[in-house]
């Protein structure tokens, strides 16, 4: 079969004046991008002192799929970046990407025509052969299971599935494990629906600090700020609906959005805080391992926090007090933890994944006034919505089912806007069509 694989490239170097220039790339020859009067792409060191003398080198790349380009960073003092995220390894370029280098220095945006179609198309297989992989498909497709997470729900259900089958004498065990699973998917759907990848390691550890900082000192001061400090004496509220005393809706829900919202978003925030600073602290690449860089970080981060923060009030408040009630004990635990752990979605994993949004989008801002003003109206309108949800509890189910689905509705909302906006676009798993040839 016949393929013309040639491909025109040119390297358009955007100038603040508008004034881009434009350098072609041409096959069989290396691209050496720095400050030196050797490289083929010379930088002005009066106006680029953060550009090594020799930064970064483009070659061609004998990948059919790719673009027919590779960028590597030459071990520059400041980092070759495309997309905003640091070149490690060789990355194979598409059309479009943007390469700065340094993160403050000058920018190039790589272009390529489109492929050619083949000229002579392979014809299809015969229908009436039959090959291994047609029986067995496994031994091809195995290690696409494991690269595109197609297994990792199925290996987690069948984990709990046995787990649950070998605690059923032990009901506290088996409920946790139950809601450890749920909770778990209802977060691969999250991640999913993100697209960006980070380190499962902290992503769970970050769930887990969370499930841990509920016992301790630091959210008995956030209580005591929202709930003491502010009008949010939430508890105090409901003894006196308890004893017979009318209070309003207006006044539950001033009290549920400081004593509740408020309260439990700004305490669920604190590890997308952390975050945050690490995204300005540390270096490529476990910034962007482990920091805040964009909305989708933010998304991720706060709804492994919002998940730690349901088990933690399910396993060790709720159920567990259910339980003592008497005979049917176990049933109810097991009937309350349900619904709660179902409901994390357009619960606690979308409130803390939407001012997670909101933290994410302030890192994408310069100006310490605007981080303030987004970062403000994120955290009112998670506790807003948190608040009405515990306001309508006490009402008609159709109150829940509303306030429910706009939870949700504004998490998606979150997410297909952080993606539109984040400048790892192109590295999103999430928007990627799959190639032709799969």
């Amino acid at each position: 079969m016949a393929i013309e694989n040639s491909r025109k490239a040119f390297l358009k170097q955007i100038v603040a004046d508008g004034s881009d220039k434009r350098h072609p790339l041409n096959d069989g020859e290396t691209i050496t991008l720095g400050r030196s009067a050797t490289c083929q792409i010379v930088l002005d060191p009066q106006q680029h002192s953060g550009v090594s003398r020799a930064h970064a080198q483009l070659q061609p790349s004998q990948k059919f799929k790719s673009s027919g380009w590779q960028i590597c960073d030459l071990n520059s003092a400041n980092g070759t970046f495309v997309n905003g995220q640091a070149v490690t390894d060789a990355y194979i370029l598409k059309s479009g990407d943007r390469i700065s280098l340094g993160q403050n220095g000058p920018v190039f945006v790589f272009e390529a025509e489109a492929l050619k179609v083949p000229t002579n198309p392979r014809k299809p297989a015969n229908d009436d052969a039959l090959s291994l992989t047609q029986l067995f498909p496994i031994t091809s497709t195995g290690g696409e299971l494991f690269k595109k997470g197609y297994l990792l729900p199925g290996i987690l259900t069948v984990i709990a599935v046995v787990l649950l089958f070998t605690t059923a004498a032990a009901p506290l065990l088996f409920d946790s494990i139950l809601a450890i699973y749920i909770a778990g998917m209802t977060y691969i759907f999250v991640y999913t629906l993100c697209g960006k990848q980070k380190p499962w390691w902290w992503l769970i550890g970050l769930g887990l600090l969370t499930f841990i900082m509920l016992d301790t000192p630091i959210f008995l001061l956030c209580a005591i700020v929202f709930r003491d400090i502010f009008p949010g004496d939430a508890f105090g509220m409901m003894e006196q609906i308890k004893n017979g005393v009318e209070v309003g809706i207006v006044q539950r829900l001033v009290t549920y959005f400081f004593g509740a919202g408020m309260c439990e978003e700004f305490f669920k925030a604190i590890p997308i805080f952390l975050c945050f600073y690490l995204g300005r602290k540390l270096k490529s690449p476990w910034r962007e391992k482990l920091g805040v860089l964009e909305p989708l970080d933010g998304i991720l981060i706060g709804a492994a926090c919002g998940v730690g923060f349901t088990l933690n009030e399910t396993l060790l408040q709720y159920v567990p007090q259910i339980m003592k009630t008497g005979s049917d004990g176990m049933l109810l635990g097991l009937q309350l933890l349900l619904p709660r752990i179902l409901g994390n979605i357009s619960g606690h994993m979308a409130y803390s994944g939407y001012f997670g949004y909101f933290i994410g989008l302030a890192a994408l801002k310069n100006k310490p006034i605007q981080q303030a003003q987004v970062i403000g109206i994120g955290f009112v309108t998670a506790a807003l919505i948190h608040g009405l949800w515990d306001t309508v509890s006490d009402y008609s189910p159709i109150f829940l089912v509303l306030i429910g689905v706009l939870a949700f509705a504004f998490l998606m909302a979150a997410i297909l806007k952080a993606r539109k906006l984040s400048p790892s676009r192109n590295q999103n798993f999430a928007t990627q069509f799959v190639s032709p040839e799969e």
